[in-house]
């Protein structure tokens, strides 16, 4: 047995074993997350065993084998790429993973082909929310499900797990998130041969054997030769198509004329009504404004109706054209489809391709039979009553014009509109007609409480005696006239000429009271009055008359008049 000094020496076996591991590990310069070369050493069930040339062999699951049919192939001998994560775990192990490098090196590759938009095989692994999950060179890559094709599909399980050409269209390298699709793939193919067979046709040409390929509100779509075509809804005819579906089929072979090429989006539009001439080129030879015609309504609107005035040629009857008493006539209730109806041109406008065509121009005018009745007595049949307007048809001509209640009585008073109600037929005067619209008055036919002023020869300046009609908290209201129609506000200020004095409360209905007209416009029907201005007057009559000691204080109107009675005494003596 050894003792214990001799297990202490060094054994020269070991040295030796020790050196020959540093000189190898000399050799291996391995480096934590990068891609190494590794040759397979031994392939089990469950993993691949590969000498990384490491202290240690690595293992990696099979699982990381079976994209792209890499097992299959796989033998002892190959040598792989390995995504090195750490040379020596706290097992002593090294981590090693084939799944990382197929990334890594299929994310370089993505930055690369990025660029140039190369084409890359993926499959198609998974559905996701909006999209689909392809694989490509190893790295899962987002499809969303409007880049799968050029045309939405119902069903995708043909594409599952086969390979498809796809092209990068984002890379977050942030995020590591790529998006493919195989949409752009489609179209390149799809464009190429679009240019291919554009080259055979250009702008103009005539077409005989244009493929109805589909149908939709706006348009047919065509295929000319290969090539997809747009037959727009306004280019199907001169005239008004309501849906294309009602004149062609699936099928069906058209003749068109190619109206345009886009170069930038290889884009064709085609067009039927370019092969027939237009009908508006000499539409002034056939109809003339102002004219009377016969057409056919082909189609009501909420604002119109429009009539097939000739073969693909159509006008429009605006709703405030179809009746001369009601300008918002619901176009249904006068006319109706496939009616024969006659009509006055309005206006041709060529550039627009529009005409404007009236109903009621072919009926009597009652605007005519009123515009010289203005200032004559009306009747009226009242229609509706709002909050400030009386509205009635005319008995004779059936127009409707408006009563403000400020042309009820001379009164103005509002309350006056609560006398009336729906129906009631009134006697009224029409004291205006201007744009179609009409002014009733119903004091007009009795006579204006302001004449009072000329029928009594008074003007601004005159001091008239009026009685109080009724006490407000701002003034008084004062009658003029006896039949007490002619009613003015004194204001609060001038009810005296002391403030002290100027209190609505002091009066009664009844009293007299003097008032100056300050103010006189019979036009604009305004009359001002004021007792403080008439005692001012008077205040200045006194001193004309009696001096200056007339108005201090102390001295009464009593004692002014003796003593003017006694001086013209003296006088007299």
């Amino acid at each position: 047995m050894a003792s214990e000094q001799e297990l202490k020496k060094p054994n020269p076996l070991h040295k030796e074993f020790q050196n020959l591991l540093e000189e190898d590990f000399k050799d291996r310069k391995l480096k934590e997350n990068q891609i190494i070369k590794a040759t397979v050493t031994e392939i089990t069930k469950n993993f691949i065993v590969v000498d990384c040339k490491a202290k240690m062999e690595g293992m990696i699951p099979v699982e990381e084998f079976r994209n792209d049919d890499e097992l299959s192939k796989l033998k002892v001998g190959s040598t792989i790429d390995v995504y090195l994560e750490r040379i020596e775990s706290f097992k002593g192990e090294i981590i090693i993973s084939r799944d990382k490098a197929r990334k890594m090196k299929a994310w370089k590759k993505m930055e690369k082909v990025f660029e140039t938009q190369e084409e890359l095989t993926g499959y198609i692994t998974g559905k996701v929310k909006g999209g689909f999950i392809a694989t490509v060179e190893g790295l899962p890559c987002f499809m969303p499900s409007s880049q799968i094709d050029v045309r939405p599909l119902k069903k995708v399980d043909h594409l599952m797990n086969t390979p498809v050409k796809v092209i990068a269209t984002r890379i977050d390298k942030n995020r590591g998130n790529v998006c493919v699709s195989r949409r752009a793939v489609l179209e390149k193919s799809k464009n190429a041969e679009i240019i291919e067979a554009l080259k055979n046709i250009k702008e103009g040409d005539i077409v005989e054997n244009a493929i109805v390929k589909a149908t939709t509100d706006w348009g047919i779509f065509l295929d000319i030769n290969g090539v997809d075509a747009l037959l727009h809804v306004s280019d199907l005819s001169h005239g008004r198509v309501k849906k294309p579906s009602d004149l062609v089929t699936i099928g069906q072979k058209l003749k068109v004329k190619i109206t345009k090429i886009d170069e930038k989006t290889n884009r064709v539009s085609a067009s039927i009504k370019a092969l027939t001439e237009d009908p508006f080129d000499n539409i002034e030879k056939k109809y003339k404004v102002g004219e009377i015609y016969e057409g056919v309504v082909s189609k009501i609107m909420d604002y119109g109706a429009f009539i097939s005035i000739d073969s693909n040629v159509e006008g429009l009857c605006h709703s405030s054209e179809m009746d001369w008493t009601n300008r918002n006539v619901k176009p249904g209730k006068i006319f109706s489809v496939s009616q024969k109806v006659k009509f006055k041109i309005v206006s041709i406008d060529k550039e627009t391709k529009r005409i404007s065509l009236s109903y009621k121009g072919t009926l009597p005018n009652p605007w005519e039979k009123i515009k010289d009745q203005v200032g004559k007595e009306v009747k009226i049949k009242i229609n509706n009553i709002t909050d400030k307007a009386i509205f009635g048809e005319l008995t004779e001509t059936g127009l409707t014009g408006m009563l403000h209640y400020k042309e009820i009585s001379y009164l103005e008073n509002i309350d006056d509109l609560k006398k009336f109600k729906k129906n009631d037929v009134l006697s009224v005067k029409i004291i205006e007609i201007k744009d179609d619209k009409i002014r009733f008055s119903k004091r007009a036919l009795e006579k204006d409480p302001l004449d009072w002023f000329n029928d009594n020869n008074k003007k601004t300046g005159d001091i008239i005696t009026t009685r109080i009609h009724e006490v407000l908290k701002t003034g008084v209201k004062v009658t003029i006239d006896k039949e007490k129609k002619l009613i003015v506000t004194i204001k609060k200020g001038d009810l005296a000429k002391e403030s002290v004095d100027a209190r609505p409360e002091v009066f009664s209905p009844g009293n007299a009271l003097d008032a100056k007209i300050t103010e006189l416009d019979l036009t604009t029907r305004k009359v001002k009055l004021s007792v403080k201005a008439a005692q001012i007057d008077e205040e200045k009559s006194l001193i004309a008359k009696f001096g200056e000691g007339a108005t201090k204080s102390g001295v009464t109107l009593k004692g002014i008049f003796e003593k003017a009675i006694g001086s013209k005494k003296k006088k007299k003596k």
